[in-house]
């Protein structure tokens, strides 16, 4: 089966490269120094779960520069999408498809705009990975899960031929959700409040969760994302902000999220499609959310001078 894994960041990489390792043919888009790393040296994973490298690892820079894939993985920043979804069309085989893993809720449809809703499956992953050095990517934290479904619902070939490949990978957990929607919501759920408390806080996971007032804000920024998931009709029950609290619990006390990162080393970050989402998405449905609004201003400032 081939692949093109376009983002070859710490979730891109890390998951194509297991699909590398399970025998799939799989062409890496990167950039820069990290490109040139990886065509010289092979890609080098570091994990919980077992270090390997693939060498060679075929590595482009560009989406054009390859012939045709089954399956694109989707690994860019969520403000990289819409750039990029122009691109990956003319990449794609005779019903191939584009597997978006992005943070937040919306990179699917961005996709869709561009390529055609027949051409997306809509994903979710959890894994704590980033570039550890050019060529290197670091698996730190958290069991790598990937959810995944039609964007318009319903079983299909191609999506149980993906489960099949991807549930064939070592140190890789995939499931096929019931309703995509609920799982990407449920998702976000965790990402964009744990990333904004965490960026807020400055500090990692463990010096702020059994603090009450940052553990009050964390569970009261998740209780309003509930709400406009509810709002927009996407069934997320109540526990579910219970069941995520337990997870964050349950993380390892360095753990950090990317966009905590990035906004902490001046980067620009996914604030927009995360904590900016929510308080837009809630805006337009008339939901207070009062916690993510104070700490999507808190956070404004650093991304707008990231941004120039």
């Amino acid at each position: 089966m081939k692949f093109a894994v376009v983002g070859s960041g710490g979730v891109g990489a890390y998951f194509g490269g297991r699909l590398a390792e399970a025998g799939h043919d799989v062409t890496f888009v990167a950039r820069g120094a990290h490109l040139e790393a990886i065509r010289a040296e092979g890609l080098r994973v570091r994990s919980i779960d077992g270090d390997f490298t693939l060498r060679p690892a075929r590595a482009v820079a560009r989406p054009g520069d390859m012939e045709p894939v089954d399956y694109v993985v989707l690994g860019v920043k969520t403000w990289q999408v819409r750039e990029i979804a122009p691109e990956l069309a003319p990449i794609l085989g005779p019903g191939g498809a584009v597997l978006t893993l992005q943070n937040g809720v919306e990179a699917p449809e961005e996709v869709a705009a561009a390529c055609g809703r027949e051409r997306v499956i809509a994903g979710v992953c959890r894994v704590m990975s980033y570039i550890e050095a050019p060529g290197v990517v670091r698996h730190a934290s958290v069991k790598p899960r990937i959810e995944f479904g039609e964007l318009q619902g319903g079983a299909s070939a191609r999506v149980q031929a993906l489960y099949d490949a991807l549930a064939a990978c070592k140190g890789v957990v995939v499931s096929l959700p019931a309703d995509i929607q609920v799982a990407l919501w449920d998702k976000f759920l965790f990402i964009a409040p744990f990333s904004a408390v965490g960026a807020a806080t400055r500090k990692p996971a463990g010096a702020w969760r059994d603090v009450p007032e940052t553990r009050a804000l964390l569970e009261a920024a998740m209780r309003e994302v509930v709400d406009v998931a509810q709002s927009r009709g996407v069934q997320l029950p109540d526990e579910a902000v219970t069941r995520t609290m337990g997870f964050v619990d349950r993380l390892a006390a360095d753990a950090t999220a990317s966009m905590q990162r990035d906004l902490l080393d001046g980067k620009p970050s996914e604030l927009e499609a995360q904590t900016g989402a929510i308080v837009r998405l809630a805006a337009k449905a008339g939901v207070p959310v009062p916690a993510n609004a104070f700490l999507y201003a808190a956070l404004l400032p650093g991304e707008r001078q990231a941004r120039g």
